[in-house]
């Protein structure tokens, strides 16, 4: 796993206590209204496009997309994987805001490749409760890909599902992968 040095983020200099991470956010997002501009835009997204995608924090999707803020929903989980709660908000996305086609983007050195079921059972060990939710891994990223597409273009609840495509993102180059 590759690891990134914590970068240096400006205090705030009103705290007495070491910031936390969450503290960091507010003081950046105190910065950014500043020059916040409401630019009017819509929920709406206006290419109409989802992109489903694991939520690893290397896929700067925005910019390996080519996407502008309000161009896309962008639908983030554990694995890009397509659950029935990702079935939920694609059927927002369709059905409410206007939304015709699907990316689904799965990743090289996914944290949920070769992760078992077994991780259920270790948390009810943990915890005393069997997570209600499956893990969702797998060993083999094209077939998961497929799964996927597979997923959404047999829901019953999403009506636009001809524009449902596949890839693997690859995180040492940055290339984007179609599976067929």
């Amino acid at each position: 796993m590759t690891v990134t040095p914590d970068r240096p983020f400006p205090a705030d200099p009103t705290a007495s206590a070491p910031a936390t991470i969450i503290d960091r956010f507010v003081t950046a997002n105190r910065v950014y209204a500043e020059s916040f501009k409401d630019g009017g835009m819509d929920a709406r997204p206006v290419r109409k496009v989802t992109v489903v995608a694991c939520m690893d924090a290397r896929l700067d999707l925005f910019a390996a997309l080519g996407l502008e803020l309000g161009d896309a929903h962008v639908i983030r989980n554990a694995g890009g994987v397509v659950t029935d709660d990702t079935i939920r908000s694609l059927t927002i996305s369709q059905r409410a805001l206007g939304t015709r086609s699907i990316a689904l983007i799965h990743h090289t050195g996914c944290g949920l490749l070769g992760l078992t079921e077994d991780f259920r059972h270790e948390l009810e060990l943990e915890v005393g409760q069997r997570p209600q939710w499956a893990v969702e891994s797998f060993v083999d990223l094209d077939g998961d890909v497929r799964q996927s597409m597979q997923r959404v273009r047999t829901s019953p609840f999403l009506p636009h599902t001809n524009d449902v495509r596949g890839f693997v993102f690859d995180v040492h180059t940055g290339l984007l992968r179609e599976v067929h």
